[in-house]
């Protein structure tokens, strides 16, 4: 792309003005950065030009780096030369920020001497969430605006802020409501009639007070050391920080260009940058597209008011869309209206939601005990008991009551949807949306593609998952789909450990180590041991059906794995001694297990089952089954998802591991292993 097609040099009298509109989001590509370097010279070498004005059109500011660009090598001019020739400029710089300022955009404003704003305009240094700090003077240049403490919390922690709070601090100079273009004009002319001096940013340092008191770094380090647990890169840049402002501005640069390269080639921003593409690779279905139909989705009904049920109502609620309750008992309806009251009272209580938001989502709900109000709905979800008969004869009465173009969907977690869409005299509507608990928080969506679910419902259901927040992932219909069938390994292979002599405690530390928010043990716990249990139809050959039958069904009782002491889990004498006894009675002799070998254990079968369901079709993508476990199981980001690290690790060493533990290598695991490739390769090579 050339830099014409990005660009305009445009005069108005004594102000040039340079015009950025590169589609969709003015993303920092070569040709950008071009047009920005040329714009500078331009107004330089005319001395009839008294000052420049940077603006961008479209829809927002320099958006951040241009994501075609990541993986390559850079070419010049590269970023920080960029924004060095801007704030270098003999000429004042003003820049016109509207829609968001992020990363590259936010260190070329900071670049300029001068900044207005749009009044909804946010900036931010988001570099973190990818495993990197800010690699064009961002770490330098943004605690000189607005001091060194909300610098370490902006660029630690990557969070945005409005133009409002960034005049406050002084990160922009003037706020602006009407057309901001002529904002910029007036501003500019203004720094020009007023002779007001250049201000660059890099030579200022009246807010630099705290830059060589260490407390203020060791105290934000202190504050955020849970948030921060895992990661590299926010340590990495409260250190360059903590370095760096006190030393000449130059030198400063060159260890932060380090630092962020440093970080880039590190395994933890590949695998960050892989957790970013593959959410966004999720959502590309074959043979769906922007011509693909659409239904209209304004009513929605959920089918059972239990934990689920209200959770899927609220996400809905929440999004401004209608939503029709229904339940058998008036009791189980008052209780998950309850739920939603609660919800919506705490959100009120902690600022998250107005009062009168809370009145509008109230007043959007329509609790009943009457199945036939269901008739107006554009998609009924279901959300019963895990017990097919009941699904099944609840999909047959949607036969009686629902429209005929109406999405019915269920929420199962396991169940085999083509037997649910089966009851049903029109399958092509019926689809899987597995939401996972608590449904109003929890980021992953499941959507279940059925054999004769249509493309109009898929891509409704896809389009959906955007308007409620959700990440959606497409699966194919079999025991789990893509999370709950690695979750059911898991869960065999814990009870193996257990069996063979491994401690419950030390299965959750080697794990939780890992980076996840809970182990297995503990897991079990919060759900409750007995989901799926009955005394009479016990059998005792687990662990966790002896911990079920000893009234240990987990954290609602106060015992499970753990006992219970004030809410608080801890490690249960009386555990371990079963745990012993169930051994001696099976004829185990215990072992030990190193940390490596339980981690290789509770991994490694899982990196297994993901291929096998790859073979399957059942994922169309190694990334989707990352971003399963990404959003719906906690799987630390840093790695990028269990497919991801496998190839980390080695998908060799992974299929060496599982031959010594017993496990027969998936067939395309092994292929992949032989061949020297990858998941990610696998992904490239398939893509449609």
């Amino acid at each position: 792309m050339s830099e014409e097609l990005v660009s305009r040099f445009e005069r108005d009298g004594e102000i040039a003005v340079c015009v950025i509109d590169s589609p969709p989001v003015n993303a920092l590509g070569k040709a950008v950065r071009l047009a920005l370097v040329d714009a500078v010279e331009q107004a330089n070498a005319d001395d009839s030009i008294k000052a420049l004005v940077v603006r961008c059109d479209g829809r927002t500011y320099f958006a951040g780096a241009d994501v075609r660009e990541f993986g390559r090598p850079p070419e010049p001019p590269y970023l920080p030369d960029v924004v060095n020739t801007l704030e270098a400029s003999a000429k004042p710089v003003i820049t016109a920020i509207h829609g968001t300022a992020l990363g590259g955009g936010l260190e070329v404003a900071m670049g300029c001497h001068f900044r207005i704003a749009a009044k909804a305009a946010k900036m931010g240094l988001p570099e973190v969430t990818l495993g990197l700090m800010p690699g064009a003077g961002g770490t330098q240049r943004l605690p000189r605006l607005v001091g060194v403490a909300k610098a370490l919390d902006m660029i630690a922690h990557g969070a945005p802020i409005g133009a409002a709070e960034a005049r406050e601090l002084g990160l922009v100079d003037e706020l602006v409501e009407g057309d901001l273009a002529e904002a910029a004009l007036a501003f500019a002319r203004r720094v020009v009639a007023e002779g007001l001096p250049i201000r660059r940013t890099s030579q200022l340092d009246d807010k630099l007070g705290d830059a060589g008191n260490s407390a203020i770094f060791d105290d934000f380090l202190a504050r955020n050391a849970k948030k921060f647990r895992g990661l590299d890169a926010p340590a990495a840049i409260v250190d360059l920080m903590r370095r760096t402002l006190t030393l000449p501005f130059e030198e400063a640069l060159k260890q932060e260009r380090e630092g962020f390269l440093k970080l880039r080639d590190g395994p933890q921003s590949k695998a960050l940058r892989h957790a970013f593409f593959a959410e966004r690779e999720a959502t590309k279905i074959p043979a769906i597209g922007k011509d693909t139909p659409r239904l209209k989705i304004e009513k929605v009904a959920i089918i059972g008011a239990g934990t689920m049920g209200s959770g899927i109502a609220l996400a809905f609620l929440q999004s401004g869309l209608s939503v029709t309750l229904v339940e058998v008992a008036q009791e189980g309806l008052d209780r998950g209206v309850g739920t939603i009251e609660k919800t919506l009272s705490r959100n009120v209580s902690s600022g998250r939601m107005t009062e009168d938001t809370a009145r509008k989502t109230r007043d959007s709900l329509t609790p009943t005990l009457d199945f036939s109000k269901v008739a107006d709905a554009d998609l009924i979800i279901e959300a019963v008991f895990e017990l097919m008969e009941v699904k099944q004869d609840i999909f047959r009465k949607l036969d009686q009551y629902a429209k005929p173009d109406a999405i019915l969907a269920t929420n199962t977690s396991y169940l085999d949807v083509n037997e649910i869409a089966g009851a049903t005299s029109r399958p092509e509507q019926v689809i899987g949306l597995h939401f996972f608990s608590p449904a109003n928080i929890m980021k992953l969506l499941e959507i279940v593609r059925a054999d004769k679910t249509s493309l109009t419902v898929l891509a409704t259901a896809l389009d959906l998952a955007k308007t409620i927040r959700k990440v959606p992932v497409v699966a194919g219909v079999c025991f789990g789909f893509i999370g709950n069938r690695l979750l059911n390994v898991r869960r065999v292979e814990t009870e193996a450990l257990l069996l063979a002599g491994a401690s419950p405690y030390d299965l959750d530390r080697v794990v939780e180590g890992f980076g996840m928010p809970m182990g297995p043990c503990r897991i079990g716990d919060l759900a409750g041991l007995d989901l799926g249990w009955t005394r009479e139809n016990s059998t005792g050959n687990t662990v966790k059906e002896r911990l079920c039958e000893m009234d240990r069904r987990g954290m609602k009782v106060g015992a499970g794995f753990y006992d219970y002491v004030d809410g608080k889990p801890q490690e249960s004498p009386v555990v371990l001694e079963m745990i012993d006894a169930f051994r001696k009675e099976k004829g185990v002799t215990p072992r030990s297990f190193s940390d490596e070998e339980i981690l290789e254990r509770m991994l490694y079968p899982m990196m297994n089952e993901g291929a096998k369901i790859l073979e399957e079709g059942i994922a169309l993508r190694a990334s989707d089954i990352d971003v399963v476990w990404l959003f719906g199981y906690g799987w630390p980001r840093w790695t990028g998802g269990p497919m991801f690290h496998a190839d980390a690790v080695g998908l060799d060493k992974v299929v060496a591991g599982l031959e010594k533990m017993g496990h027969e290598p998936a067939a395309l695991l092994r292929k992949l292993a032989s061949e020297g490739s990858s998941f990610v390769e696998y992904d490239r090579a398939n893509a449609k």
